[in-house]
């Protein structure tokens, strides 16, 4: 005990250990000590929920690199806008302009020897990973689509001679063999190099999944395919102004889903294809959705290959063509859709394009049974047992559309079923985009290696747009040339090579003739021999409510998403992903 306290008696410490038992059963202690002070409450955060805009689109198909046929789809154009840099780009009245955001100058210089183009990318510019866009990024677009097969605008990058670095990658100076007055189309949607040149497959399946690096306004942060969505963030080291809103989200869904999650508000907007009771469906949700319609850079086209041997002669091209009712073929590709608004009369340029006009001679509309007898009759064939013959052989022809686009298929199966009623047997085979654009379209049918023929006769094939005219006639029907070391550069799609025509495609490339004149002699050619049938403009529908702000169009064919950094969303329910 301590001293200065008196001493307990027995009795009270009996009494007061008694207590505390009693006080450990009924009731808590009195407490040793004084409690602490209660602590604040913790102040709400300040940090905003982030933005983001939700985007209804089609399904996503796997497979982003904008330059190639195989993979020409709004999804490959959609994410090349938000995240791929440009030289040019569209202004408002359809030319192109500088960007100036990349580029701090791009002009022909013309003192040169040989028509030369110098340019100059800004010193910040770089990747999202931190490796500047520099000249090399240049030289490894020139490489690939100068030769790579089913590739969509090789023209003007096959008249290229050489690509130049200079100081220290940001300059880039450029030869042409001759000049070009095409060349501001050229370096469209960078890929950086430093990722791809060494990647296993790099050009064919590197891009599968997305872009390994952003040169845009946002990145992508999850591809979910199966899911149906993509989730894109704002790239924090893009150089330029920042996108106003934080993220947005892709997400998939059939046409009546995309109806429902604009009337719901779960999708800010919507870029899909839509059919006629689609179209029905969005008017009338009134004025709460804004709607209209976008076209895309391609053609919708039935391809008759002169590469063929059943189809090597131009009379049976045109009796296949007269067996075909062309209205039905665009009402089973478009669904009555924004498409069927746009019917393409041309053999180079798009509907939706600068300078188009119809090109095709008149002709009779709808399948005409009787042409078909003659013209077949004239080619050597002989009508008996329900079939079409020649030398013991029966004509049976191969349509192949990619396995990935139902709108293709549909397309190919409604030809089939038209030809098989003029007793022209048909049969549609899906084989991949990359297999068919790839590998069995562009197949050179002077090849004699074993196995180097292609089997199919026609094919359903988009027709790209937006680029140089003279350089996209040429890329659809010119022949190849060769490179530096001999070697031919790839067949084009068409497989169609007239000798006595190229020397006006050339022409018109160099500007030594004007593309309307070339392009006239070009289209009279390609109509008389059948060597495609356009159908109509691929389209998609805008619409978007009243929650989102800066949703635009785009300048030419450029489309809503080249607006995307200028979306304004509304605050997410959750700050994850």
């Amino acid at each position: 005990m301590h001293q200065g306290r008196r001493p307990f008696t027995v009795v009270s410490l009996l009494v007061t250990i008694g207590s505390l038992v009693v006080a450990c059963t009924d009731a808590p202690p009195p407490p040793l000590v004084e409690p602490p002070e209660p602590s604040p409450q913790t102040a709400p955060s300040t940090q905003p929920m982030p933005t983001e805009v939700v985007v209804g689109v089609d399904s996503l198909e796997g497979g982003f690199n904008p330059h190639t046929l195989a993979d020409l789809s709004p999804t490959s154009s959609a994410l090349s806008s938000l995240m791929l840099p440009s030289v040019f780009r569209p202004a408002p009245d359809g030319t192109r302009t500088l960007d100036t955001t990349l580029m701090e100058s791009a002009e022909v210089l013309p003192e040169a020897e040989r028509f030369t183009v110098h340019y100059r990318i800004r010193k910040e510019a770089a990747w999202s990973d931190g490796a500047p866009i520099a000249a090399e990024d240049f030289v490894y677009l020139w490489e690939q689509l100068r030769s790579q097969p089913g590739v969509s605008d090789p023209a003007g990058y096959q008249l290229i001679d050489d690509v130049q670095s200079r100081e220290g990658g940001k300059a880039v100076e450029v030869t042409f063999e001759r000049p070009y007055p095409g060349w501001q189309s050229l370096f469209t949607n960078l890929l950086p190099a430093h990722l791809l040149r060494d990647a296993p497959r790099g050009w064919t399946t590197a891009l599968d999944s997305g872009y390994p690096a952003s040169g845009g306004p946002f990145a992508i942060r999850q591809v979910d395919l199966q899911r149906g969505e993509i989730i894109l963030e704002r790239n924090d080291r893009f150089w330029g102004p920042p996108a106003v809103s934080d993220r947005i989200v892709l997400r998939a869904s059939d046409q009546a889903g995309q109806v429902e999650a604009l009337r719901s508000g779960d999708s800010h907007l919507a870029v899909f294809g839509a059919d006629r009771s689609t179209m029905a469906a969005l008017r009338e949700l009134g004025s709460s959705v804004q709607v209209s319609t976008v076209p895309r850079p391609a053609t919708m086209q039935v391809l008759l290959r002169p590469t063929s041997a059943q189809l090597a002669d131009a009379r049976v091209r045109n009796a296949v063509v007269a067996g075909l009712d062309r209205q039905a073929l665009i009402d089973a590709g478009s669904g009555g859709g924004p498409g069927d608004q746009l019917h393409a009369h041309s053999q180079v340029l798009a509907p939706s394009e600068r300078g188009y006009t119809p090109t095709e001679p008149p002709g009779e509309d709808g399948p005409s049974p009787e042409r078909v007898r003659r013209l077949l009759t004239e080619a050597g064939y002989r009508h008996e047992a329900g079939a079409w013959t020649k030398d013991g052989r029966t004509l049976n022809l191969v349509i192949a559309a990619p396995f990935e686009h139902e709108q293709y298929i549909r397309i190919a199966e409604a030809a089939a079923k038209q030809l098989r009623a003029q007793d022209v047997h048909a049969t549609v085979v899906t084989p991949t985009s990359d297999q068919m654009f790839g590998e069995m379209l562009p197949t050179n049918p002077l090849s004699e290696e074993p196995g180097a023929s292609s089997s199919v006769d026609m094919a359903i094939a988009p027709r790209p747009a937006d680029g140089d005219p003279a350089a996209m006639m040429a890329a659809s029907y010119g022949c190849p040339g060769v490179d530096s070391d001999d070697q031919p550069f790839p067949f084009t799609a068409t497989g169609f090579c007239d000798q006595l025509l190229q020397p006006t495609i050339d022409a018109a490339l160099s500007g030594a003739l004007p593309f309307e004149e070339a392009s006239a002699k070009v289209e009279s050619v390609l109509w008389s021999q059948a060597v495609a049938l356009p159908l109509y403009q691929q389209a998609q529908v805008l619409a978007f409510g009243r929650e989102v702000r800066g949703v635009q169009r785009g300048n030419g064919l450029a489309g809503p998403f080249s607006t995307a950094a200028q979306w304004q969303g509304t605050p997410s329910d959750n700050d994850g992903y």
